[in-house]
């Protein structure tokens, strides 16, 4: 597949080996795993520079004799010529090498052999001024990696010139995958996209399974839920990489927030513990992982706990509370998926939407985009409503209010409407309001209402290219 999206971070690159030419330039890529770090690499590496992968299922002396390989085929050293230590590693490094030398997955020296970060620390200090050597750092576990770089108390503090840090593609990149992937319908693309987001690892693991042109059901059934899925261990695998043995906290975390709890006392009720028992592992799933996060409300203060990362959500939300099943019968639990993917893609689609209002001519530019909700009282009774998207402008006088609906039925735009319009009332808004609906059909739309419906989305999507 070709490579997609990511012309900005290749000209970071580019722009830092320029640099590199006068003097030492040494350069963080971090991001979540699958989000395409190393496949930036091969696009950006040529053809003499060095890229070396921390295994750190290896032993330090296994992987320096692997990297003395590497050396001794780029020409760097003979054939005869042995790497004895891992200051030896460096050293040839800084005194015999010019280009870009890239170390994947370098957060996990710490497993292998953490005394690398003081002795590129020095080397770093000493050949402050040596020309043609760019040193790239990328890492997954973005906790990590920001603490390696930025905490004062770390050897390597200080020491990267540029921080690059590499997001899931944006909306409009997943469509061109799809694209490429002759995913033909867009009802097809939102359902795909709900489970795998801007990961393009994900995206091309439909084409190394020649799924090419199939609908999302297909697609969804053969990558988790055949016999030998090829990505029935992903999440676990991924999640095992992250947390390592101390992961069943995390885990039951995870469950909680897919299943509808949405803040930390909420999550402390489902799993029947003290809220003070979770808030370290909660804080770090936010901070330090990257994969929980806080969604706030944009008129007020208010913020709920949602699992950022689509294919965990889709993972907790259906697998992970049914293992057993998945194990003994995956069949009868894709039938129970397929009956509830309707809800998910709906709730992944929202924050479509809001991506899809930047790509919109709207009467102003929004500085603020995301969803609204609050509480109310009839009859006594407390109840919630929400307002799927909402966009304001810099003054804060001005605002879009907006349904998202993705069903396959034309809605009825004039009731979606009305029942808006009371939920900005409660709201308490006093400024300017315009209203919007996006989803894939509707009927009975009020004049003076913007709608963005299945055919002006692709429009969108193609014209962003």
């Amino acid at each position: 597949m070709r490579f997609i999206d990511r012309e900005k971070e290749l000209g970071v690159l580019h722009k830092a080996r320029e640099r590199s030419r006068k003097k030492l330039y040494t350069l963080a890529i971090y991001g979540l795993r699958r989000v395409g770090k190393t496949r930036l690499l091969r696009e950006f590496l040529a053809e003499d520079d060095l890229y070396f992968f921390v295994n750190r299922e290896k032993g330090s002396t296994g992987l320096l004799r692997e990297y003395e390989s590497i050396l001794q085929e780029k020409g760097v050293i003979t054939k005869r010529e042995r790497i004895e230590s891992w200051d030896d590693f460096f050293e040839v490094l800084f005194e015999g090498f010019e280009g870009a030398v890239a170390f994947d997955e370098f957060q996990d020296f710490r497993f292998v052999e953490p005394s690398v970060y003081p002795t590129l620390q020095r080397l770093i200090d000493e050949n402050e001024e040596r020309r043609n050597m760019l040193l790239i750092f990328t890492g997954s576990t973005i906790g990590v990696v920001e603490k390696l770089f930025r905490d004062s108390k770390e050897p390597l503090y200080g020491r990267i010139k540029r921080e690059l840090r590499l997001k899931p593609l944006k909306l409009w990149g997943s469509y061109q995958m799809a694209r490429e992937l002759d995913i033909a319908k867009l009802d097809d693309f939102f359902k795909v996209h709900s489970v795998f987001g801007g990961f393009p690892r994900y995206w091309v693991a439909i084409e190394d399974e020649g799924l090419e042109g199939r609908n999302a059901e297909e697609i969804l059934r053969e990558l988790f839920f055949d016999e030998y899925a090829p990505l029935a261990e992903e999440v676990p695998k991924i999640l095992s990489l992250e947390f390592g043995k101390r992961s069943g906290v995390y885990y039951d975390i995870l469950e909680a927030i897919a299943k509808g709890a949405t803040s930390i006392s909420g999550i402390a009720g489902y799993l029947n513990r003290d809220e003070t028992s979770l808030t370290r592992q909660l804080r770090e799933l936010v901070h330090y992982f990257r994969l929980v996060d806080y969604d706030r409300a944009v008129l007020g203060k208010r913020s709920v706990l949602y699992i950022s990362h689509p294919l965990v959500a889709f993972w907790f939300r259906f697998v992970q509370p049914n293992l057993s099943m998945y194990e003994f019968d995956r069949e009868r639990l894709w039938k129970r998926v397929k009956n509830g993917m309707g809800d998910y893609v709906g709730k992944r689609f929202d924050f479509a939407c809001r991506e899809l209002l930047l790509l919109e001519e709207l009467p102003f530019k929004p500085v603020s985009i995301g969803r609204h909700w609050g509480y109310y009282r009839e009859k006594g009774v407390r109840k919630v409503y929400e307002i799927d998207v909402v966009a304001l402008d810099e003054s804060g006088k001005r605002a879009i209010f907006g349904e998202c609906k993705w069903r396959n039925r034309a809605q009825n735009g004039q009731k979606l409407v009305e029942e808006l319009k009371r939920k900005v009332e409660l709201t308490g808004w006093k400024g300017e309001a315009h209203y919007l609906l996006i989803g894939k059909s509707f009927k009975n739309v009020p004049e003076g209402v913007k709608v963005i419906d299945e055919e002006r989305i692709r429009k969108l999507l193609e014209g962003s290219e």
